[in-house]
């Protein structure tokens, strides 16, 4: 069975308040998009990777391979005006595989642990809709139409992380649909078209890289996995 990626690395990094998207930004030497591409090449053995950047950012990120002798993967679509074109780019250069399983991720997640893609992919080879998801733990108010708030319970809440994984020729067929604002994600993607999404636990390590405070934090997980190798 084959095995893809779709690694989207759209953003502009606008909440780290720098010129250089955050994507290229570097984390222990090395830049984070090229650590989330590791991540998927040392947990899934042959995976076909496909990255979703802008037009504009194919050149540098040409560039930074060179720099770090980085091999960067064959396909690379444009990124769209959306998440949701920028996943349909991305999809439009795998092949029709009635069997293949495909992830999608954020490229600004490099810390997914090589467990949980296995588990997400192992799921979605069963046919499944797979999302890795983590449990809620501070306390969560719900802000109602006339500005008041109550607190909900928070275990009715998990929060969402990529991978989400699915069978290839479920996920073309789910974005052959219009866009609609509704879809945020991959699963919402899916679900519009009545597949049951399916939860499974992932690692609390994957974050996403949105402020110079993650990046802080994206350091100190760093130092720690180097010195675990030690």
């Amino acid at each position: 069975m084959n095995s893809y990626a779709i690694i989207v690395a759209g953003g502009k990094g606008l909440r780290m308040g720098g010129e250089v998207p955050k994507q290229f930004l570097p984390i222990g030497g090395k830049p984070v998009l090229m650590r989330t591409i590791d991540a998927f090449r040392k947990a899934l053995e042959g995976v076909q990777i496909v990255l979703v950047l802008p037009a504009e950012q194919h050149e540098y990120w040409k560039q930074l391979c060179e720099e770090y002798e980085f091999r960067s993967p064959e396909l690379i679509a444009k990124g769209g005006e959306t998440r949701f074109h920028s996943v349909r780019n991305g999809l439009a250069l795998l092949p029709d595989d009635a069997d293949a399983v495909v992830g999608v991720h954020d490229g600004v997640r490099p810390f997914v642990s090589a467990d949980t893609i296995r588990r997400c992919y192992a799921a979605a080879a069963k046919g499944k809709a797979v999302v890795p998801v983590v449990p809620v733990v501070e306390t969560v108010r719900q802000i109602l139409p006339d500005g008041k708030s109550m607190t909900r319970p928070r275990d009715d809440y998990r929060l969402v992380q990529t991978p989400q994984t699915f069978p290839l020729a479920l996920l073309k067929q789910a974005y052959q649909q219009p866009y609609t604002e509704a879809f945020t994600d991959d699963a919402s993607v899916v679900e519009a078209m009545g597949k049951e999404i399916v939860m499974i636990e992932g690692n609390r390590e994957n974050i996403k890289l949105t402020t110079p405070n993650d990046l802080c934090f994206a350091e100190f997980l760093t130092n720690i996995e180097v010195r675990s190798k030690r």
